[in-house]
Protein backbone atom coordinates (compact mmCIF):
# COMPACT_ATOMS: atom_id res chain seq x y z
CA UNK A 1 0.00 0.00 0.00
CA UNK A 2 2.85 2.39 0.83
CA UNK A 3 4.44 1.68 -2.54
CA UNK A 4 1.22 2.56 -4.36
CA UNK A 5 0.80 5.87 -2.49
CA UNK A 6 4.47 6.72 -3.04
CA UNK A 7 4.24 5.87 -6.75
CA UNK A 8 1.07 7.97 -7.23
CA UNK A 9 2.68 10.86 -5.36
CA UNK A 10 5.84 10.70 -7.47
CA UNK A 11 3.89 10.53 -10.74
CA UNK A 12 1.69 13.48 -9.65
CA UNK A 13 4.75 15.53 -8.71
CA UNK A 14 6.37 14.92 -12.08
CA UNK A 15 3.16 15.67 -13.96
CA UNK A 16 2.61 19.00 -12.18
CA UNK A 17 6.20 20.20 -12.50
CA UNK A 18 6.36 19.29 -16.16
CA UNK A 19 3.09 21.22 -16.86
CA UNK A 20 4.56 24.39 -15.36
CA UNK A 21 7.53 24.22 -17.63
CA UNK A 22 5.37 23.68 -20.71
CA UNK A 23 2.96 26.50 -19.80
CA UNK A 24 5.69 29.06 -19.25
CA UNK A 25 7.29 28.25 -22.57
CA UNK A 26 3.98 28.94 -24.37
CA UNK A 27 3.72 32.59 -23.24
CA UNK A 28 4.00 34.94 -26.19
CA UNK A 29 5.67 38.20 -25.12
CA UNK A 30 3.94 40.10 -27.94
CA UNK A 31 0.57 39.18 -26.44
CA UNK A 32 1.69 40.36 -23.00
CA UNK A 33 2.73 43.74 -24.41
CA UNK A 34 -0.53 44.07 -26.35
CA UNK A 35 -2.57 43.25 -23.23
CA UNK A 36 -0.67 45.88 -21.23
CA UNK A 37 -1.46 48.54 -23.88
CA UNK A 38 -5.11 47.52 -23.93
CA UNK A 39 -5.31 47.78 -20.14
CA UNK A 40 -3.76 51.26 -20.21
CA UNK A 41 -6.21 52.40 -22.89
CA UNK A 42 -9.12 51.11 -20.78
CA UNK A 43 -8.02 53.43 -17.96
CA UNK A 44 -8.41 56.49 -20.22
CA UNK A 45 -11.91 57.81 -19.56
CA UNK A 46 -13.76 61.00 -20.41
CA UNK A 47 -14.97 63.29 -17.62
CA UNK A 48 -18.11 65.33 -18.18
CA UNK A 49 -17.69 68.68 -16.35
CA UNK A 50 -20.81 70.89 -16.41
CA UNK A 51 -20.68 74.67 -15.93
CA UNK A 52 -23.89 74.25 -13.90
CA UNK A 53 -25.96 71.18 -13.05
CA UNK A 54 -29.20 73.01 -12.22
CA UNK A 55 -31.17 75.72 -14.02
CA UNK A 56 -34.00 77.75 -12.51
CA UNK A 57 -36.47 79.24 -15.01
CA UNK A 58 -37.97 81.34 -12.21
CA UNK A 59 -41.71 82.09 -12.27
CA UNK A 60 -43.45 81.22 -15.53
CA UNK A 61 -47.04 81.01 -16.77
CA UNK A 62 -48.43 77.51 -17.25
CA UNK A 63 -47.98 76.23 -20.81
CA UNK A 64 -45.17 78.67 -21.66
CA UNK A 65 -42.34 76.71 -23.30
CA UNK A 66 -38.87 77.22 -21.84
CA UNK A 67 -35.44 76.24 -23.12
CA UNK A 68 -31.93 76.20 -21.67
CA UNK A 69 -28.50 74.85 -22.56
CA UNK A 70 -26.27 72.98 -20.14
CA UNK A 71 -22.68 73.67 -21.23
CA UNK A 72 -20.05 71.06 -20.45
CA UNK A 73 -16.43 70.21 -21.22
CA UNK A 74 -14.76 66.85 -21.63
CA UNK A 75 -11.95 67.22 -19.06
CA UNK A 76 -10.91 63.56 -19.38
CA UNK A 77 -8.42 61.93 -21.71
CA UNK A 78 -10.74 59.98 -24.04
CA UNK A 79 -13.59 60.95 -26.40
CA UNK A 80 -16.91 61.52 -24.60
CA UNK A 81 -19.85 59.66 -26.13
CA UNK A 82 -23.36 60.42 -24.87
CA UNK A 83 -25.54 57.38 -25.53
CA UNK A 84 -28.80 58.62 -23.98
CA UNK A 85 -30.42 61.56 -22.20
CA UNK A 86 -33.73 60.91 -20.48
CA UNK A 87 -36.02 63.13 -18.44
CA UNK A 88 -38.02 62.21 -15.36
CA UNK A 89 -41.15 63.46 -17.18
CA UNK A 90 -42.49 63.68 -20.73
CA UNK A 91 -42.86 67.46 -20.37
CA UNK A 92 -39.08 67.87 -20.52
CA UNK A 93 -37.10 66.94 -23.65
CA UNK A 94 -33.29 66.78 -23.59
CA UNK A 95 -31.38 67.05 -26.87
CA UNK A 96 -27.78 65.85 -26.42
CA UNK A 97 -25.01 66.22 -29.02
CA UNK A 98 -24.79 63.24 -31.38
CA UNK A 99 -21.04 63.41 -32.15
CA UNK A 100 -18.26 62.35 -29.74
CA UNK A 101 -16.68 65.23 -27.81
CA UNK A 102 -12.88 65.16 -27.93
CA UNK A 103 -10.79 65.60 -24.77
CA UNK A 104 -10.63 69.31 -23.91
CA UNK A 105 -13.56 70.18 -26.21
CA UNK A 106 -16.85 71.73 -25.05
CA UNK A 107 -20.44 71.24 -26.13
CA UNK A 108 -23.94 71.77 -24.79
CA UNK A 109 -27.01 69.73 -24.02
CA UNK A 110 -30.25 71.53 -24.89
CA UNK A 111 -33.27 70.99 -22.61
CA UNK A 112 -36.81 72.04 -23.49
CA UNK A 113 -39.59 72.28 -20.88
CA UNK A 114 -43.20 72.75 -22.02
CA UNK A 115 -44.30 74.64 -18.89
CA UNK A 116 -46.65 71.92 -17.61
CA UNK A 117 -47.60 71.51 -13.98
CA UNK A 118 -48.39 73.97 -11.20
CA UNK A 119 -46.49 75.57 -8.35
CA UNK A 120 -42.89 74.46 -7.79
CA UNK A 121 -41.80 71.99 -10.50
CA UNK A 122 -38.44 70.17 -10.55
CA UNK A 123 -37.35 67.78 -13.32
CA UNK A 124 -34.26 65.60 -13.50
CA UNK A 125 -32.39 64.68 -16.69
CA UNK A 126 -30.20 61.57 -16.61
CA UNK A 127 -27.35 61.67 -19.12
CA UNK A 128 -25.87 58.26 -19.95
CA UNK A 129 -22.29 58.43 -21.25
CA UNK A 130 -19.04 56.50 -21.27
CA UNK A 131 -17.78 58.21 -18.10
CA UNK A 132 -16.54 56.38 -15.00
CA UNK A 133 -19.91 56.81 -13.23
CA UNK A 134 -21.86 56.02 -16.39
CA UNK A 135 -24.58 58.60 -15.68
CA UNK A 136 -24.66 62.30 -14.88
CA UNK A 137 -27.66 64.17 -13.42
CA UNK A 138 -28.80 67.69 -14.24
CA UNK A 139 -31.98 69.47 -13.06
CA UNK A 140 -34.37 72.17 -14.14
CA UNK A 141 -36.92 73.88 -11.96
CA UNK A 142 -39.59 76.55 -12.23
CA UNK A 143 -42.50 78.00 -10.31
CA UNK A 144 -45.49 77.52 -12.64
CA UNK A 145 -48.49 79.86 -12.19
CA UNK A 146 -51.85 78.69 -13.58
CA UNK A 147 -52.70 80.23 -16.95
CA UNK A 148 -54.42 83.62 -16.58
CA UNK A 149 -53.93 83.72 -12.78
CA UNK A 150 -52.34 86.50 -10.82
CA UNK A 151 -48.65 85.66 -10.32
CA UNK A 152 -48.16 83.78 -7.07
CA UNK A 153 -44.47 83.04 -7.45
CA UNK A 154 -42.01 83.17 -4.63
CA UNK A 155 -41.29 86.65 -3.29
CA UNK A 156 -37.70 87.71 -3.85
Amino acid sequence: MKKIVLTIGLVSFLAFTSCKEKASSKINTDNVAEAAQRDEAAKALPIMSFEKTEHDFGTIEQGTPQETAFKFTNTGNAPLIITNAKSSCGCTVPNPPKEPIAPGASSELMVKFNGAGQNQVTKTITVTANTKKGTELIKIKAFVNPKGATPLGPVK
